[in-house]
């Protein structure tokens, strides 16, 4: 017997049970996009490395990324993130398009990372983002998306919560600390890895980077204080203009976030499920004003944010949060009596698809009671059998999976019948 061969580590596999939940994360981050007037749209799954070598950061291309050599020669990547896709198509009809530019993509991404709960290799993401305008309105707007999808998920501001900083701020606050230009990003990592280590590690670490005592002792007050945003008009503008939106209770303030990547430049967030004994990140983003001339466009302000599919599916699941699984989207299933009237079936559930109604037709003759076990397997609604006396008499039997009843209706009122018997359901 020959091995069984496995999928390739880190990748996912979707039964239909796990189909449905990335259609449902898929259906909500489409529909909280749309409430704010964002278009959908998508790149290459395959992008040449250098795309990302320059604004990405070392370790994403050198160590996360699925890169090889294609046949004619050029060092390419499965794609690990969408920024720097959206800022060469940008740049591209930079010209013709219409600013603001609002749009949204939910689409299969690749990091070579040690698979673990929460996260793959294989992930799918939602990217969304505002070009052309560089206002703290702006990014109040997409951090009212983003609250927006967690209270459509079921989520509240007890349970999640959108962290906001700005890099602007800290970079006034490292100003009067000495901290110079060159450890700016790599301070901001420091930041980052802060709730993941041991406050006298962290401590050490700093210290080892070259930064001095003062400079530590410094930094760990900037970390400590949650009024600082006061200091910053454009969080005062953010916040009341969130507070306008009405998701202001979704968000608050955090020096302690710093989205260490190349190309943030002003606010920063980052939300996380906040209701269990770890806090775990959702989604993450902040403004970019640079990338543009990067990939040969004029300068361009624009703001994003990226949520992945696995850690928000996870807490959808434990929170009892997701939609009861139907194994079939059609709720009526067509019995074939027997072999001479199956014809009559086929017809019939061919009538019930033109009428505009999701229809299962057994696929072979079968003991009805086989059927009607399937039917129930499957979470029907609603059987109909074509027998010899229902076919003698144009008729139809018509049973009601949810209330036992069964009638017997001429075929032409079908269609009625089945459709009262549904929307008692949805009553």
């Amino acid at each position: 017997m020959a091995s069984k061969i496995q999928p390739v580590k880190g990748t996912r596999e979707f039964y239909p049970e796990q189909m449905a939940l990335r259609n449902f994360i898929y259906e909500k981050v489409g529909a909280a996009s749309r409430s704010f007037g964002y278009q959908e749209w998508d790149a290459p799954f395959i992008e040449p490395i250098d795309l990302y070598a320059a604004k990405s950061g070392e370790e994403l291309v050198k160590k996360q990324s699925f890169t090889f050599t294609d046949r004619g020669g050029d060092f390419v990547t499965l794609r690990p993130e969408l920024t720097p896709s959206l800022a060469r198509m940008i740049a591209a009809k930079q010209g013709e398009l219409t600013f603001p530019v609002r749009w949204w993509s939910f689409g299969p991404f690749w990091r070579y990372e040690q698979p673990q709960k929460g996260r793959s290799r294989e992930f799918f993401q939602w990217n969304i983002d505002m070009l052309g305008v560089s206002s703290p309105e702006a990014d109040a707007e997409l951090i009212a998306v983003g609250a927006t999808f967690l209270r459509s998920v079921g989520l509240n501001p007890g349970q999640a919560t959108v962290y906001v900083n700005n890099r602007r701020l800290m970079d006034s606050e490292f100003d009067a600390l000495g901290i110079p230009q060159e450890k700016r990003l790599e301070v901001s990592n420091m930041v980052d890895r802060r709730s993941k280590m041991e406050s006298a590690k962290w401590d050490a670490y700093v210290l080892d980077s070259g930064l001095s005592q003062t400079q530590l002792d410094g930094l760990k007050n900037i970390l400590a204080d949650f009024d600082l945003w006061k200091k910053s008009d454009e969080l005062v503008r953010l916040f009341a203009a969130l507070e306008a939106l009405g998701v202001k209770d979704y968000v608050k303030f955090d020096p302690n976030i710093m989205r260490g990547l190349l190309y943030y430049t002003g606010t920063v967030f980052e939300a996380f499920e906040t209701s269990g004994s770890v806090k775990r990140a959702i989604l993450g983003g902040g403004r970019y004003d640079n990338l543009l001339a990067d990939v040969g466009g004029q300068p361009l302000s624009g703001v994003g944010f990226a949520m992945g599919d696995v850690v928000m599916g996870i807490v959808l699941q434990e929170k009892g949060l997701l939609p009861e699984f139907t194994p079939s989207p059609a709720p009526i299933l067509v019995t074939i009596f027997d072999e001479s009237l199956m014809q009559q079936s086929f017809s019939l559930s061919a009538e019930l698809r033109r009428a505009g109604l999701n229809v299962l037709c057994y696929p072979e003759p079968a003991k009805l009671q086989k059927q009607f076990k399937f039917a129930a397997k499957m979470k029907a609604r609603v059987v109909l059998t074509v027998g010899p006396d229902e076919a003698a008499n144009a008729e139809v039997a018509v049973k009601n999976l949810i209330n036992g009843g069964q009638v017997s209706v001429k075929r032409e009122a079908v269609v009625s019948t089945i459709q009262n018997i549904l929307a008692s359901v949805i009553s």
